[in-house]
């Protein structure tokens, strides 16, 4: 028998069902980690079940990878190297988590001395990056400074001239520090829309634009060539990759917005994950027990997406974070030895912001044709000062919604029927603070090495998107031949 066999051959039985036979279910399939409550008892994960993932992980050697990882050793095999973001939070082998702890001094340095007026007065910062270098600094900054953000944070990553001139439009040139984030120093788009805002700071009357600009990269020998000095740029180990670089230099505009307190917190919540992933047996560790779940549904089920919905405002960044998370991390067709996978992959990843997608996309969540499984993101504490009935009907709904996918409701009208037996899971944090955020994206980093290891694929490299931009490069310099459908549209675009 394959390692899937015991997955595949469970017995399909309705949630409703699952609660009538197993009083301790709810129990069985709940976690608190870390300021973070996990519920997956509205999935279709029982304890069989979960005694079958936890069979095949063994043969795959979760563990043992898990350990590689953590130890520095090169887990990202197409590209020969290690996977360093849990070092940037002190978890990893010592010499990794030294480097880290070094750049983050240094990281802390500058800040202070821009505090300080070193680089005179600074109001505004604009954070230039794309994909990794961009979502996650994102992320922080629209989560955790509304309030307290001590600077105008904007961050362009669309090559589009429109967001950039959006971005700076009510910036002063005179006190704004440009952030340059590129892992190579070479990307595209990032240096496109550097030079554009080099322009703007120099058309505005700043004398020495080159003065107000932090590089945050792996190659600061590339920054040097570009004009940074050396004393602004903030490196990152070579092991860090863009989806998983926040907690290094790539948070620099996270740790000068909200306090370097602040970042030290979102390290440490994260730190905590890590320890619960490395530490705690797979039966009761919520990253496993949630890949567990993603892929009950991919490959038995056969779901094609999931939907993770944040029922507070404070993370609406959240869904596209993690698509690119999860699809660039595990939206691969090849196993890590060059071998067809031969079963599906990473779902597509897609959501919202409740309760706006109630009255969007939840028709086809609880009426349509596909099988969705859907993740709530809660938090506890309101983020307002409003009446109480605002975060009242906010959380109520987060909750009502996901008893209605399981439950249903049957009718006489079809139309007005409801299949039920739809999966969600909940994520119900105390408080939105950099503490529970930083446990919140590790655990679904960690949710994502679990999945790639139990489909035996690197969820570390992201070769898929280079294709489409060394096409693109090429054609911007004549030599790309196209198909006649592009070659059209170039020629109509007037391009050619």
């Amino acid at each position: 028998m394959s390692d899937w066999s015991a997955i595949e051959a469970l017995p399909s039985v309705k949630l409703v069902d699952l609660f009538e036979q197993d009083g301790e279910r709810l129990s069985t399939l709940s976690l608190d980690v870390a300021g973070i409550h996990f519920d997956w008892s509205k999935t279709h994960l029982t304890r069989e079940a979960i005694d079958a993932f936890v069979a095949l992980a063994e043969a795959k050697d979760l563990a043992g990878k898990r350990d590689a990882m953590f130890g520095g050793e090169h887990v990202n095999v197409t590209e020969d190297r290690p996977v360093g973001h849990t070092a940037e939070r002190g978890e990893g082998d010592p010499e990794s988590v030294a480097l880290a702890r070094k750049f983050h001094e240094r990281m802390r340095s500058l800040i202070d001395a821009i505090e300080g007026g070193a680089l005179g007065e600074i109001r505004h910062v604009l954070h230039i990056g794309i994909g990794g270098s961009a979502l996650g600094p994102h992320l922080l900054v629209d989560a955790l400074g509304r309030e307290d953000k001590r600077y105008d944070v904007a961050i362009v990553s669309n090559v589009d001239g429109v967001a950039l001139e959006d971005a700076i439009k009510d910036f002063d040139p005179a006190a704004t520090l440009l952030v340059v984030a590129s892992k190579t120093f070479t990307t595209k788009e990032t240096m496109l829309n550097a030079e554009s805002a080099l322009q703007w700071m120099t058309e505005h009357g700043v004398s020495d634009p080159y003065g107000k600009v932090i590089a945050l990269t792996a190659a600061p020998d590339k920054a040097m060539e570009w004009g940074v000095d050396e004393t602004r740029i903030l490196p990152f180990g070579e092991g860090v990759g863009g989806r998983y670089s926040l907690w290094s230099s790539i948070g620099f505009p996270a740790a000068i917005a909200l306090g370097w307190g602040a970042f030290e917190e979102l390290l440490e919540g994260a730190a905590a994950m890590d320890r619960h992933f490395r530490l705690t047996p797979l039966a009761q560790n919520a990253p496993a027990l949630a890949a567990f779940a993603d892929l009950y549904y991919t490959q038995v089920r056969h779901a094609e997406t999931r939907a993770p919905f944040a029922y507070d405002e404070r993370l609406r960044l959240l869904p596209s974070y993690l698509q690119q998370l999860e699809m660039e991390s595990n939206g691969k067709g090849v196993t890590v030895d060059g071998r067809p996978v031969g079963r599906p992959t990473a779902a597509i990843t897609w959501g919202g912001v409740g309760t706006d997608a109630q009255h969007a996309v939840f028709q086809l969540l609880h009426q349509g044709t596909h099988l969705v499984p859907v993740e709530f993101i809660v938090v506890i504490e309101p983020g307002d000062t409003l009446a109480e009935d605002h975060h009242r009907q906010l959380l109520l709904n987060a909750f009502a919604q996901g008893a209605a996918l399981m439950k249903g409701k049957q009718v006489e009208d079809p139309a007005r029927s409801y299949s039920g037996d739809r999966p969600s899971s909940t994520l119900l944090l105390d408080v939105l603070d950099p503490r529970t955020l930083g446990a919140l994206i590790a655990f679904y980093e960690h949710r994502v090495f679990v999945n790639g290891v139990l489909l035996d694929i690197n969820s570390f490299d992201q070769f898929g998107v280079e294709l489409g931009k060394e096409m693109a490069k090429a054609a911007d310099h004549g030599g790309q031949s196209f198909d006649a459908s592009t070659e059209d549209l170039i020629r109509r675009a007037g391009l050619d």
